[in-house]
């Protein structure tokens, strides 16, 4: 994939990671546009890493939830 269009597609991924949960996201979004490839790929790694416990914690309390019904 060409450099460019990889980081615009990283950087497009981050911003929809960030936006999970609609929590404030740790990181300005207009400085992501200043870091490296590997870099971002680090910080989406993160952050889908986050989301995914995140979203494990979301089924666990739907369960509870089913449950008390």
């Amino acid at each position: 994939m060409d450099p460019a269009r990889e980081k615009e597609a990283l950087l497009h991924e981050i911003e929809k990671l960030l936006a999970y949960g609609g929590s404030e996201p740790d990181i300005n979004p207009a400085l992501l546009e200043y870091l490296d490839r590997e870099a971002l790929r680090s910080i989406r790694d993160r952050l889908a890493e986050r989301t995914s416990t995140l979203k494990e914690e979301d089924r666990e309390w739907l369960a509870k939830f089913r449950k008390e019904e």
